[in-house]
């Protein structure tokens, strides 16, 4: 089987353990190149004031480096949007970070947010995607699948609830992923909270009774050209 380049862009320094910890195992087990892209800080939002700490944001990132390399990721790359602030800025220079990141790539498949969940940074995010990979003439993208993220994706309104139409087998998996969200230590919380280990084997053994496994991970796809 011929080997891609994979590309994960997400909003914030966690999303990607919990929304593809799973899928980015199993293509770097089979050769692939996983590329990560994070687009906001994961910060701001969370004090008095609109202000990241360096020393903060380099402990941040330096857990998202020990994440990717429990998951086997190839290259993680940070962008510095504001946190939960990320319609605040212009979407085409979101769209631009994206298609930069995807030109340098050559990704042939591209994993992303759901685009009903409740974190407004998902949004963009999901938006700036579907944008950037537009299936013009000679582009690389072929499929594009969003995910859920846990202490997100099941806030959304009842109506923009993730729907799943893909699942990734998570029986080999399962404990690297919670090893790499071990590695979050300001993001990590104990149960019942969503951001939990707890929670992400709660929510992998439900994917897998819903397609006749022990464990899985939901996938949605978004578009798929097959040549």
């Amino acid at each position: 089987m011929a080997k891609e380049d994979i590309a994960v862009i997400v909003a914030h320094p966690d999303d990607e353990v919990l929304a593809f910890g799973g899928v980015m195992c199993r293509h770097s087990e089979r050769g692939d190149s996983v590329h990560l892209l994070i687009m906001a800080t994961g910060l701001a939002a969370r004090g008095s004031v609109n202000t990241v700490e360096s020393s903060d944001l380099a402990r941040l990132r330096d857990d998202a480096r020990s994440a990717a390399r429990i998951l086997g990721v190839s290259q993680v790359t940070f962008g510095n949007f504001p946190d939960n602030r990320m319609d605040s800025v212009d979407l085409l220079d979101v769209i631009k970070q994206v298609e930069l990141f995807l030109y340098e790539t050559k990704a042939t498949m591209v994993y992303t947010h759901h685009f009903g969940d409740m974190n407004i940074d998902h949004t963009v995010v999901a938006r700036a995607v579907l944008t950037a990979c537009r299936p013009q003439p000679g582009a690389c993208v072929r499929r594009i699948y969003s995910g859920e993220v846990l202490s997100s994706s099941e806030y959304a309104l009842a109506e923009h609830r993730f729907q799943p139409t893909s699942y990734i087998n998570m029986d080999d998996y399962l404990e690297r992923k919670c090893a790499a969200m071990e590695c979050y230590r300001s993001e990590l919380r104990a149960a019942p909270h969503p951001r939990s280990c707890e929670a992400i084997v709660a929510l992998a053994r439900l994917r897998g009774s819903e397609c006749g496994l022990k464990s899985a991970e939901a996938l949605r796809l978004l578009r798929e050209v097959k040549l």
